[in-house]
């Protein structure tokens, strides 16, 4: 017991000993030259107001704008059944791992070390038991930041994969509202052409009745046949594309594509009003995959420094505890530790440190320059939605127009047909422009909610998932 308290007294000589050491070094790494973070902007002009101003909020999960449940439906399964999403989560997972190993650098190091062991015969070789329990411990001084840096930029890479899984469900959401008009857009045109194929049979029976008084010719049906074919083929391509959209919403929702899978069809929506574009900065503070490359750019500098810092002296404090016995219960009684310092200072190194120093620059810059790419191409997507938008209204009411007056031309063909005052082939030109008009506009309508879609995601912040949710537990 004496022994033990002999080892106590030093010991705890010995550490009050360092805690003025450790004072007097935090002291001097107050007032040191550890680099600092400077942030930076994107290296483009002032962005002026955009074009174009809706007047609707946009909120956070924008596809509510549209009032479908069942895309709603679709959207929360995939935010929590799409593989591809869970794989973002899970870089997540790890950059908060690297984050937190890289922060364990700044505590001390402790190990314990227990070995025993027993050697016979005692008098002929001096054995009996053997007992050592060992305590170590080291410590570097982050006089520079070095570790600072380095625990720093591994917490901006954690905040980069973050944004970087904000950016997929982003794209995931967008992704499956576009299949899903596209799926419902497909629909319709099956039952269009269900109509239209009905309009040519009623048709050739009109032509086969005249045909028999003599006041039709034989080519006049074969022309009508051709026309219901061509109607049948494009039936066929709109069910090849309704198939594929489903297969497809079906892999997004994280299911098998080959499973029973039953979409109920409706019609497209109504396009909502144009949303608030609000100021371009707002567009890079709310965007995730501009911010993603932000937090690149933040651990590029932090890595700089970490280079920098990698230049100057190092000092590690050491400090080891041992107590031996050829007996267990005396184990107190035989001991000894030590307490000391390590300096590591770089003296050549043939410019390899200063290298380093010069590519860490170099990553930082190419940061900085994806940064600013990528503003200007998240500006150009919110100018090229709106553009297309309005342009694509301009057609669909030059179509509009167009099928109106194909309607009429149609009409009149038909009733001049039945009288015999024009060949069954104007009637048949007229037609087939009326039935291509229509499915026509039905694409057109397919693309300005495209377009829309497109415009929503450019302006798109991040919303909340169950994955982030269990971060924040």
């Amino acid at each position: 017991m004496k022994g033990f308290l002999n080892f106590k007294t030093d010991f705890v000589n010995g550490l009050s000993a360092l805690l003025k050491v450790l004072a007097l070094v935090v002291c001097v790494c107050i007032f040191s030259c550890t680099p600092r973070l400077t942030p930076d902007e994107p290296p483009i002009p002032e962005a002026e107001q955009f074009s174009m101003k809706g007047t609707e909020a946009l909120p956070e999960r924008w596809w509510t704008v549209f009032e479908d449940e069942q895309l709603s439906l679709l959207i929360d399964s995939a935010l929590s059944g799409n593989l591809d999403l869970a794989t973002s989560w899970q870089r997540v997972e790890e950059s908060r791992a690297i984050a937190k190993r890289q922060g364990s650098f700044l505590l001390p190091q402790v190990d314990l070390n227990v070995q025993s062991g027993l050697s016979r015969p005692e008098p002929d070789f001096a054995g009996g038991e053997n007992t050592q329990v060992g305590l170590s411990a080291s410590y570097e001084i982050d006089l520079w930041g070095r570790l600072r840096a380095r625990r720093d930029a591994a917490g901006y890479r954690l905040e980069a994969s973050l944004y970087d899984y904000q950016a997929a469900a982003i794209s995931l959401s967008a992704e499956i509202t576009s299949a899903w008009y596209q799926y419902l857009t497909a629909m319709q045109q099956i039952q269009l052409a269900d109509e239209q194929m009905e309009v040519n049979e009623e048709n050739l029976k009109l032509i086969r009745v005249r045909f028999a008084g003599g006041a039709a010719q034989g080519v006049d049906i074969l022309r009508q046949q051709q026309l219901m074919e061509a109607t049948k083929a494009q039936k066929i391509n709109f069910e090849t594309n309704a198939a594929l959209f489903k297969n497809q919403l079906a892999v997004l929702t994280g299911l098998p594509p080959q499973n029973e899978i039953i979409f109920p069809t409706d019609s497209l929506p109504e396009l909502p009003p144009l949303p608030e574009t609000g100021l371009p900065l707002e567009l890079v503070r709310r965007r995730p995959d501009i911010k993603q490359t932000y937090s690149q750019v933040l651990a590029a500098d932090r890595d700089l420094a970490e280079a920098i810092g990698n230049k100057y002296p190092r000092i590690s404090i050491l400090s080891n505890a041992q107590l031996r016995s050829n007996e267990a219960i005396n184990i107190f009684d035989n001991w000894a530790y030590n307490l000391g310092a390590n300096i590591f200072a770089p003296i050549f190194s043939g410019g390899r440190l200063r290298a380093e120093v010069d590519r860490t620059e170099a990553l930082k810059n190419q940061a900085l320059y994806q940064f600013g790419q990528a503003t200007l191409v998240a500006f150009r997507e919110v100018e090229d939605a709106m553009v297309r938008e309005v342009k694509q209204l301009e057609q669909i009411a030059i179509l509009d127009k167009r099928l109106e007056l194909s309607r009429r031309t149609n009409n009149q063909l038909r009733i001049e047909f039945i009288n015999g005052q024009r060949d069954y082939l104007d009637l048949l030109l007229s037609l087939d422009q009326e039935q291509q008009l229509r499915r026509d506009r039905l694409s057109a309508g397919q693309d300005l909610i495209l377009i829309r879609i497109a415009l929503y995601r450019a302006l798109a912040g991040s919303f909340s998932t169950e994955y982030e949710a269990s971060l924040e537990e």
